[in-house]
C-alpha cells in the first residue's frame, strides 16, 4: 500500500489518529503526542513523494519535508523512512524505533519502543497487516511475517511467521494460535467510512 493521491493522504492521516483512539488532529498533540506528530510528517513526506517532482518548487517542498521528518525523528529516537508502513500505524511512545528503509509493513501496525527491523545478508522483512510488535523486539532478514501476528517483548525474529499466531523468545517461537491481535483495525474503520460517504 502507498499514498497515491490526496484522498489516500487523508485516509492515512485519519487512520493513524483512529489507531490512537483519537478523532481529529489538534495542534496541542504536537507536544502531547510528539510521536504522532512524527507520523504526520512521515505521511506528508509520502504524499509529496507521489506528486511529480519535476519542478524546483515541488522538489524543494519534498526535501524540506524530509529534513523536518529527520529532525523530529532524531529528537524522538525514531528512524522510519517514508513508504515503510501502511495506514493505521500506532507508535505509542517515543524512543528508539529503527526500521530499515527497504522494510515493508502492512496496515494497522502497533510498534513499541526499542524495536529494530533490520537487514541481514542484504535482505529485509516483509510484515503483514494487523501486527503487534512489542517493546524491544528485533526482526531481521528476508523473512515474511503474516497477518494478525503478535510479537512479544524482546523477541528476536529471524524466521518466517505464519498468520494468526503469537510468538515470543530468543529465537522467537509460536506459543499460541490466535485469530485477533490487540491492534486497532483503524484503516478498516476509516476506509469503510469513506466508502459509505461516496
Amino acid at each position: 500500500m502507498a499514498i497515491k493521491n490526496r484522498d489516500d493522504y487523508y485516509i492515512y492521516l485519519e487512520s493513524d489518529l483512529v489507531a490512537r483512539k483519537l478523532k481529529k488532529w489538534k495542534y496541542g498533540y504536537k507536544v502531547m503526542h510528539p510521536e504522532l506528530y512524527f507520523q504526520r510528517l512521515l505521511r506528508k513526506s509520502e504524499y509529496l513523494k507521489t506528486k511529480k517532482l519535476n519542478s524546483s518548487f515541488s522538489m524543494w517542498r519534498y526535501n524540506r519535508s524530509l529534513r523536518k521528518l529527520k529532525k523530529v525523528g532524531s529528537r524522538l529516537g525514531i528512524s522510519i523512512h517514508p513508504v515503510s508502513f501502511g495506514p493505521g500505524l500506532k507508535i505509542p511512545h517515543n524512543g528508539s524505533v529503527i526500521v530499515n528503509k527497504k522494510a515493508r509493513i502492512g496496515k494497522n501496525c502497533e510498534i513499541h519502543s526499542g524495536v529494530n527491523i533490520g537487514v541481514h545478508k542484504g535482505q529485509v522483512p516483509k510484515i503483514g497487516n494487523n501486527v503487534y510488535i512489542g517493546p524491544g523486539a528485533k526482526i531481521f532478514g528476508g523473512i515474511k511475517i503474516g497477518n494478525n501476528v503478535a510479537i512479544g517483548a524482546n523477541s528476536v525474529v529471524t524466521k518466517d511467521i505464519p498468520d494468526n499466531v503469537t510468538v515470543v523468545g530468543i529465537p522467537a517461537k509460536i506459543i499460541s494460535s490466535n485469530t485477533e491481535t490487540q491492534v486497532v483495525k483503524a484503516y478498516d474503520k476509516v476506509k469503510k467510512k469513506y466508502m459509505n460517504n461516496k
